[in-house]
């Protein structure tokens, strides 16, 4: 297995629709920065947020998601209130090969300020939005900037394809078009 160049993001990205829209080029100026890096992809997060709260008194149960544990905004930045998370999704939709495995890890510039991004690796053959899980680990509100880079993308490229893709296990998480709930 091994880690996959720009050269390589770029013409896949071309040639396959790997990642739509593609930035070939890392845009920096006033902003978190986005688009393809030397051995990764910085993605953008995208203006649709979830910010959980304790309002309704719901309790966070994977196997029995309730939604009124988070309060829906559409904004150009989402303020997560201190110690608190936020769901979000990226700018980018990906179709990534079946001989491909990504891990994504946050920017720099935000977990200096005390916001870590969790994304899960996206698996051979899996494609869509991804959900971003965004931590506020501070005593204090953190922002976060829509349409501005959030975290790095790097593709690991197997010698051989995988013998069960994610498309091959039918994914609950396949395909999702926007900011996708936990499913069972």
């Amino acid at each position: 297995m091994s880690i996959k160049s720009d050269r390589w993001i770029a013409r896949m990205s071309r040639e396959h629709r790997m990642i739509e829209p593609f930035e070939g080029g890392q845009v920096r100026q006033g902003v978190v920065s986005y688009g393809l890096s030397s051995y990764g992809y910085d993605i953008r997060v995208a203006d649709e947020f979830m910010i959980f709260t304790n309002v309704m008194s719901t309790i966070v149960d994977p196997k029995n998601f309730d939604d009124r544990s988070l309060v829906k905004i559409k904004a150009d930045a989402c303020v997560i209130p201190p110690n608190s998370f936020a769901l979000a999704r990226t700018v980018e939709y990906f179709r990534i090969p079946r001989s491909v495995l990504t891990i994504c890890v946050g920017k720099s510039t935000y977990a200096r300020c005390g916001i870590i991004v969790n994304v899960t690796p996206f698996e051979p053959e899996w494609e869509g939005f991804v959900t971003l899980e965004v931590s506020n680990t501070t005593p204090l509100p953190a922002k976060i900037y829509a349409n501005e880079g959030i975290a790095q993308v790097l593709f690991f490229e197997s010698d051989e394809v995988c013998e069960v893709s994610y498309a091959d296990k039918k994914g609950k998480y396949q395909k999702q078009s926007g900011l996708t709930l936990p499913k069972l």
